[in-house]
């Protein structure tokens, strides 16, 4: 008996891109991504707005390739921005729609658009949506959400997709299993997240998504609160939220979210330009430092990966500052397709569990704390 063939498309929305891919079972037909500048994307006040323009931008690319997405089978995005997540494969029903598009998890990265968009897709097609390890895939350690305000904790907000599946990927290539490793991942692109991997679970790293961390192509990184507050004073919360998420660190700069123009104007003489992208580079090895102390120094690799790999000098700034913590990796690009596309064509299959989201947080607070008056 032949085999089912099963057309997926894969739906990747990022700070600075839309990415597509359709499989046909374990095959890759095409894949293409469509670089957004930052001012492109800043049009629309909110991020779910930009819902229609995605959706418009992959609907052309597939008639591009001559498909329709009534010839797909199944439908899977990126995901984000609802309640907390166990990692797995996830069905995309209502619930799920709903709360993405109402952030309830409190982030609004554009991954969250990669949910909206299967699952407008699946509706109008009779076909199903699933999506897979979001950013908010919740495996911290206690320690990490803690915060010096009572009530208020950090959550997991990172490129969790991409760093399991690189992590997954080293592993297996030097003959290891990802639950026996640790490992610091860097996600470098648009967004920026690092995080420490133990055995497995990612258990720290910054929330990428609401600016903490290094500052990236987007985002502001972690500033001074009180110079924060006397910024906030002279604009809009409104602004300081975008400021956060889509219009920090080169838009705020230079006004475009291109790292291949920040660079090029670095490597031409600019002073201005080498000094912040220099600065990246710094305040990523920073954060990597930092995660080689909460893994105690027991650091089997340092793996790096991201669209901005593709620039020499940060693997070279990396290596020269943190190559003495551990051995350093690099993963040009993404795997984040093929980390969507494979696990959830095992569930069709049946050889892998899927789960339904609940609407509820996988992590919930202290009661040793939250309940002290």
């Amino acid at each position: 008996m032949a085999e089912k063939t099963y057309r997926l498309l894969i739906i990747n929305p990022g700070s600075t891109s839309t990415k597509v891919s359709l499989f046909e079972n374990e095959r890759s037909v095409f894949e293409e991504s469509i670089f957004h500048d930052a001012p492109e994307l800043l049009k629309y006040p909110h991020v779910n707005l930009q819902e229609p323009f995605r959706y418009q931008v992959i609907v052309d690319m597939l008639h591009e390739h001559g498909y329709d997405p009534a010839d797909i089978d199944v439908f899977v995005g990126r995901g984000g921005s609802a309640y907390s997540q166990h990692s797995g494969v996830t069905l995309v029903d209502e619930r799920l729609y709903n709360d993405t598009v109402n952030a309830v998890g409190g982030s609004e990265h554009p991954a969250k658009l990669g949910v909206m968009l299967a699952y407008t897709f699946a509706k109008e097609h009779g076909k199903r949506a699933y999506t897979l390890n979001p950013t908010n895939t919740e495996e911290l350690c206690d320690y990490a959400r803690i915060t010096g305000i009572k009530g208020m904790y950090r959550f997991s907000h990172s490129h969790v997709l991409n760093q399991k599946a690189v992590a997954e990927y080293h592993s297996a290539k030097t003959g290891r299993r990802y639950e026996d490793c640790n490992y610091i991942v860097a996600h470098i692109d648009g967004g920026i997240t690092i995080s420490a991997h133990e055995h497995g679970r990612m258990i720290d790293g910054n929330m990428g998504a609401d600016g903490e961390g290094p500052f990236t192509p987007t985002r502001i990184g972690s500033v001074p609160i009180p110079q924060l507050l006397d910024y906030i004073e002279a604009h809009s919360i409104e602004e300081v939220r975008r400021m956060c998420t889509r219009a920090g660190g080169f838009v705020s700069q230079f006004g475009t979210a291109d790292s291949d123009v920040i660079h090029k104007m670095a490597e031409d003489g600019d002073r201005g330009a080498a000094l912040v992208w220099n600065a990246m580079i710094y305040q990523i090895c920073k954060v990597i430092g930092a995660m080689s102390t909460v893994l105690c120094g027991k650091v089997d690799g340092i793996l790096l990966t991201g669209g901005l790999m593709r620039f020499d000098d940060i693997i070279q700034g990396i290596e020269e500052r943190c190559g003495w913590i551990a051995p350093v990796s690099v993963y040009p690009g993404e795997m984040e397709q093929e980390a969507l596309a494979l696990p959830v064509l095992k569930a069709l299959r049946g050889e892998t569990k899927v789960l339904t989201y609940t609407g509820k947080p996988v992590w919930d607070g202290f009661p040793e704390l939250d309940e002290r008056p």
